[in-house]
């Protein structure tokens, strides 16, 4: 059963504050008007997708938690770890020092009890080994524009996330033919290493949306 809180502003702590003003501050720099389209078309999209505006806003809130707690831990692994929630399901992405930072961001992760599977695709790597950002960027930017040109894919049901050239997906298919399409356009873009997929069917048995 999902249990939802309501914290007053009170109640919040000097950490959450931190961590609403870093990602909010972005948007921030775009002026009101900026915000207000973003925020209303947000909303749209969301709402288009395969799980729904409901599931979204608590996949958002659980992305939110577990930065927060990660924040709290350690600055550090907090800058390391990329966290993706779809239908509560946690993806961790990302590039730390040793097994030890791996475990404890999957079991802050897990600490969540509104997270149904935490997917810790961590990769594990000595000081000093950099991750290759601007390319990972443009590999997530290419399979974003070919999913979007592709007319049959459904391009808002996928996250992309790309750590040194292996690209992560997860999110919802409409069926094997369509995940296998996405498949092969993420496989095509010159840089990339691997493709790890942790999609799902929308007819999927073990989803669990709100």
């Amino acid at each position: 059963m999902i249990t939802h809180r309501r914290f007053s502003a009170a109640a919040l702590r000097p950490s959450t504050f931190a961590l609403l003003a870093l990602l909010a501050a972005v948007p921030l720099l775009q002026g009101c008007v900026g915000v207000a389209v973003g925020a209303g078309a947000a909303v749209g999209v969301a709402a288009a997708e395969e799980r729904g505006a409901k599931n979204a806003g608590n996949d958002k809130g659980i992305q939110l938690a577990i930065n927060e707690r990660l924040l709290q831990k350690d600055l550090g692994l907090f800058g390391k770890v990329s966290v993706t929630v779809y239908e509560g399901r946690a993806l961790l992405t990302g590039v730390v020092q040793k097994q030890e930072d791996s475990d404890e961001a999957a079991k802050i992760a897990w600490s969540n009890d509104r997270v149904v599977e935490v997917l810790n695709e961590l990769q594990i790597a000595p000081s000093g080994n950099l991750i290759d950002s601007a390319s990972d960027t443009w590999i997530t930017s290419q399979l974003r524009v070919k999913l979007t040109g592709d007319g049959n894919i459904v391009d808002i049901n996928y996250s992309i996330t790309t750590v040194n050239g292996i690209i992560y997906l997860i999110g919802l298919a409409q069926n094997e033919e369509e995940l296998q399409r996405v498949t092969d356009h993420a496989r095509t873009i010159k840089g990339v290493r691997r493709v790890v997929s942790h999609v799902w069917l929308k007819t999927d048995s073990r989803r669990r949306p709100v």
